[in-house]
């Protein structure tokens, strides 16, 4: 089925989705210091809401877990304000032009990380709505990593100032954070982001409708190059959801 987004022909019977799905296995990634997320039957006295317990004609589970660490998720500067946002109410379009870009983070003062150079020449003066930005190296182990105490890479404040300054709205990446695991509570990155300068009294200017989403993965069939983005999200009252972005192929050029 073609469909026509944002001038752009797309196909949306072959989508590609750089989501990460959530399970109870030790295969789940893991961060911010968390167990794995826990899928479980509700019991009641003796039934069991599992169809091959032989008790329930449905299976019925509860479902505990956290956005933020336990999967492919999208927030909204709720993430860092005092004042309450949900993603749910920022987010109202889900249908984007989108860059994706390849990196390999670089080494400053023992850290690994994304520089502004990187993500200027990466777009070579595209200005999409989305950045998706893919980490090198690109390794299947991204999709089951436990990234605890692990200072994994991330991204530089002057890189989220040129990516604000591009007039993107929508952050994608394959790390847990766009910020340093331990950074003293600054998190610089996201704060450049959404422009936010004061988290007990939020400035007219701060980005209420721009998102970052974090533990997507990109597999290494994919090319770098330019995609429609569907960033689709759960209808969470929260400064996070899980999503499932899907990007799409573009099949002809600006209409």
């Amino acid at each position: 089925m073609l469909a026509l987004i944002n001038n752009q022909e797309i196909n949306l019977s072959k989508p590609i989705d750089i989501s990460i799905p959530l399970t109870n296995t030790e295969e789940n990634p893991i961060a911010w210091y968390l167990e794995k997320p826990e899928i479980e039957p509700v019991k009641v006295g003796d039934w069991i809401g599992k169809v091959s317990e032989g008790k329930s004609s449905t299976n019925f589970n509860n479902i505990f877990f956290n956005p933020h660490g336990h999967g492919t998720h999208t927030e909204c500067l709720g993430h860092i304000t005092r004042d309450f946002y949900s993603i749910n109410q920022c987010l109202k379009k889900f249908f984007f032009t989108a860059e994706l870009i390849s990196v390999e983070p670089k080494n400053s003062n023992g850290d690994l990380v994304i520089s502004k150079e990187q993500i200027e020449n990466g777009l070579n003066g595209k200005t999409p709505e989305a950045i998706v930005i893919r980490t090198l190296p690109n390794i299947e182990g991204k999709k089951h990593k436990k990234y605890s105490n692990s200072n994994p890479p991330y991204l530089a404040e002057d890189a989220a100032i040129f990516i604000r300054e591009s007039g993107i709205q929508h952050l994608l990446i394959d790390l847990p954070s766009v910020d340093r695991e331990e950074d003293e509570g600054k998190l610089l990155a996201h704060k450049a982001f959404w422009n936010v300068k004061d988290i007990s009294n939020l400035n007219e200017d701060a980005r209420l409708d721009c998102t970052i989403t974090e533990l997507i993965f990109v597999d290494n069939m994919i090319l770098d190059g330019s995609y429609i983005l569907n960033l689709q999200i759960a209808s969470f009252e929260n400064d996070a959801t899980p999503s499932k972005p899907v990007l799409y192929t573009i099949l002809n050029v600006e209409l």
